[in-house]
């Protein structure tokens, strides 16, 4: 499985509750699809940065830890995106099993005017613009990063 998809279901995980040890987070995710060592989990934890307490494993204090999981949105674009069809005012964009969420979770992020909002399934990504016009600008925009 992809390393920022881990990454992002380890932060998804911890925003949901505290979790005590490494073994509980490798049954988490074990749960979410993730089959992953001792060693790549130890790994995740540090390039998260997240903090051993008492309470269990939890986010870093005063950083965005979306952003810590979320490499830039041309990057997402370029890996993940397989195509880009307007269609109105909408976008549908098609991606990689799997690869939906953080790539919306990046164009969201980026919060570009023509983007009203996204809706994200499993390999498929709905973007709402305001218009034609609208949508066209932002289907340009993604198939340049694709170039």
């Amino acid at each position: 499985m992809n390393k920022t998809l881990r990454q992002r279901a380890i932060l998804e995980a911890l925003k949901q509750r505290p979790i005590a040890s490494q073994e509980d987070l490798q049954r988490v995710l074990r749960k979410r699809g993730f089959k992953v060592g001792q060693a790549t989990l130890s790994r995740d934890m540090h390039d998260l940065n997240l903090i051993k307490t008492s309470a269990g494993y939890s986010l870093p204090q005063g950083e965005s830890a979306a952003n810590l999981a979320l490499p830039p949105v041309s990057r997402l674009v370029r890996e993940f995106v397989l195509d880009v069809r307007a269609a109105q005012n909408l976008l549908v964009i098609r991606t990689i099993v799997g690869s939906a969420q953080p790539v919306a979770a990046a164009l969201d992020e980026e919060d570009w005017p023509e983007a009203v909002g996204t809706i994200a399934g499993d390999d498929t990504i709905l973007i709402v613009c305001p218009d034609k016009d609208d949508a066209r600008k932002m289907s340009a925009r993604l198939e340049e990063m694709l170039a």
